[in-house]
């Protein structure tokens, strides 16, 4: 069973009676035979305050009214006596269900409470509304507690008992969203707003800048006898350091003192101004769409929209979407699914509208969907709904796409939505939709639905990809992968054996983000990171897989024929070595044979050999390293036959690099690989 905001199917806070600003009425004399009858009828005309004050009245007629919420002359309307036949806690049960649809949730649940323990038999109902009245006010485990003592005494046949068992969902769905662990990236503010605890504020959405339209209530200036003097009326109002001030009545002219104004949104264009506009007839609400068009010192007398107003079905909460396309709103017009839906209907240059269509069942359910918002930049939809999955009452939820296709909707989740009633939404174009968002909501402990300002903190990166070898596809393990953004900024890792890599950047915001990929033996690749697809069902994080990328050999020359080597006795002659190798091979061999030749025709010549390492390992390995490749030199003359005495060899690990092994904080592979060698200097005696 659903709880309805006093403001849902009146769209506006004028369905009560404001106390703030309700008359003073002092009598001496008892109004017990009047106080009944004048409550029902207030609680058939929906000013259920009212009517919860009159059964107190006649439940205590020994009190003296210091205060009241009556209507102006409520005296005229005394009339004879209600059904006085009825026990106290029948009276009792009335006045919860009117306090329970005022919207005053402890003084409802303390009355339900005493009318189960009264006669849980009789009034066994009671506890499901008592539970409903305490998941509102927050208390979760007693609200559990008392639905499973109602579905304890009571069987499937039973009024509430499948809504008490969907109930029990919803506080599994509030325990669930509660323990959201992406909650602490949202930050929730009331906007300061001028007496919004007292009148509400509700439905904000930007005129231009920093100027919004509201729907708060005022005074009526010509009050009617019998008539809540408070009704719902838009006003411009300025947003400045997160509160809205200036509050400005728009100049529309109204249609009498019992209609309500409210919920307006302006054309792209700023030409006209569309709005719901309603009143109470036979105690149900009804309400159409109307138009103004923009004039010099205001706006125009209002003017239904002609196709999107029907007889016998109301219109409520237009939105025009910011590119002057479409006007969006809620209706319970022939062709939905039930209930109110949401529709849609082409904008015309003149302010009318084309045939609405109806937003289909991928959005709108059996119960009511309504104050549809949408974001051109995100393509995203946003409405309320209380015929989801939800916290309780109407929920926000988002689904992507557009008028003739739709994503399936998802639920905003706490804290955008609460226990509570959470109806309008709006969210700046060009930003992420929840980043600066406002929500009318009745979280609060005001009369009415205020605002708030929802703001959530952008979830960090992690930027995933695999990096191939372009022959044969295999992945490219160890690989040197460098992101970059535009700003210079740059994270490095290497790819794992499969040849992925992964950066984790944070939740900054950064442009055209670069990839560098080097690898030994390998081409320099470099490429924007392009993501092929994004997963953002982790709530903290979002994983954007970049298009796999290949990097390329480098080209293997042709050998040439080798020229023969001659070595002079006054020549240095330097012999290179592999990667952590003491091993001669191919050009170092040859270097030795003629070396070997060069001494045996120069009998009396010697040599030094010296061994180096490049800067890769520690010092104690690299000292070892070098010593062995200056054996190896030495040992392959000696073992030709070159006698000892005529070679000698030190070893210097590191030192003395011939070559760069970085370049700009790089890797120069070409560097170290001229640095790992062995230096022969012949001397002639």
């Amino acid at each position: 069973m659903k709880v309805i905001s006093r403001f849902l199917i009146a769209i506006a806070v004028s369905a009560c009676w404001i106390p703030a600003h309700s008359q003073l009425l002092k009598s001496k004399k008892p109004v017990q035979k009047n106080a009944l009858q004048l409550g029902d009828q207030y609680f058939a005309a929906g000013e259920y305050y009212t009517a919860a004050n009159l059964y107190g009245q006649f439940l205590n007629p020994k009190k003296e009214m210091e205060k009241s919420d009556f209507p102006l002359n409520v005296k005229s309307r005394r009339t004879t006596a209600g059904n006085i036949s009825m026990s106290r806690t029948d009276i009792l049960f009335k006045q919860a269900e009117a306090y329970r649809l005022a919207n005053y949730w402890q003084e409802a649940a303390d009355l339900y409470k005493a009318c189960a323990e009264k006669d849980p038999a009789k009034y066994s109902s009671a506890l499901y509304w008592q539970a409903i009245c305490e998941r509102s006010l927050g208390h979760y485990a007693s609200a559990k507690e008392i639905l499973e003592q109602y579905l304890n005494i009571n069987d499937e046949s039973a009024q509430y008992y499948q809504d008490a068992k969907k109930e029990l969902q919803t506080l599994n769905f509030i325990q669930q969203q509660l323990a959201r662990p992406d909650s602490v990236l949202f930050k929730t503010q009331k906007i300061e707003i001028p007496d919004s605890h007292e009148k509400g504020a509700f439905a904000p959405v930007r005129v231009s800048d920093n100027q919004f339209l509201i729907s708060s209530t005022q005074p009526d200036s010509i009050q009617v006898n019998g008539v809540n003097p408070y009704h719902a009326r838009l006003f411009y109002a300025t947003l400045n350091n997160g509160s809205l001030e200036n509050l400005i009545p728009v100049a529309i002219p109204s249609a009498g003192p019992i209609t309500n104004q409210g919920a307006g949104t302006v054309s792209a264009d700023g030409k006209y101004l569309y709005f719901s506009q309603w009143k109470k007839e036979k105690g149900q609400t009804v309400s159409s769409i109307y138009y103004s068009t923009k004039q010099d010192n205001g706006w125009s007398a209002p003017v239904l929209v002609p196709s999107i107003n029907t007889d016998a079905a109301n219109s409520k909460q237009p939105f025009c979407t910011p590119d002057g396309k479409y006007l969006y709103f809620a209706s319970d017009r022939p062709g939905g699914a039930g209930g109110f839906d949401i529709w849609y209907a082409p904008l015309k240059e003149d302010g009318t509208t084309g045939e609405p269509v109806n937003a289909g069942a991928v959005i709108n359910t059996k119960s009511d969907e309504q104050a549809p918002f949408y974001q051109n930049s995100s393509n995203t939809l946003v409405f309320s709904s209380n015929g989801r999955e939800g916290m309780g009452g109407y929920d926000l939820f988002s689904a992507k796409g557009s008028e003739l296709t739709w994503k399936d909707p998802e639920n905003l989740g706490y804290p955008v939505n609460s226990q509570k009633d959470d109806i309008y939404f709006f969210a700046p174009e060009q930003e992420p939709l929840l980043s600066n968002a406002i929500v009318s909501s009745d979280r609060g402990s005001g009369c009415c639905l205020e605002s708030y300002k929802i703001t959530k903190a952008p979830k960090n990166k992690r930027l995933t990809g695999i990096i191939n070898d372009c022959q044969d596809n295999q992945p490219a393990a160890y690989a040197k992968v460098v992101l970059k953004d535009a700003s210079g900024k740059n994270w490095t890792t290497t790819t794992d054996d499969n040849g992925n890599f992964i950066f984790e950047i944070g939740s900054g915001i950064y442009r055209e983000l670069s990839l560098t990929i080097s690898k030994d033996q390998y081409l320099e690749s470099a490429s924007l990171f392009r993501p092929e697809k994004t997963d953002e069902t982790d709530l903290l994080t979002d994983n954007l897989v970049n298009v796999t990328i290949c990097i390329e050999k480098i080209p293997e020359e042709k050998p040439k024929e080798p020229e023969p080597l001659v070595i002079k006795a006054e020549d240095v002659v330097t012999v290179f070595f592999e990667f952590d190798r003491s091993l001669l091979k191919g050009e170092a061999v040859s270097k030795m044979d003629s070396i070997y030749t060069m001494l045996v025709d120069n009998p009396a010549a010697t040599i030094q050999i010296s061994g180096y390492t490049d800067g890769l390992g520690s010092a104690q390995y690299n000292a070892k390293l070098s010593d062995k490749r200056a054996r190896a030199c030495a040992d392959y003359l000696i073992k030709k036959g070159i006698e000892a005495s005529r070679v000698t060899f030190v070893s210097f690990g590191a030192c003395c690099p011939i070559e760069m092994e970085l370049i700009n904080g790089r890797d120069n592979p070409d560097g170290r690989s001229k640095n790992r060698r062995a230096l022969i200097n012949v001397k002639k005696n």
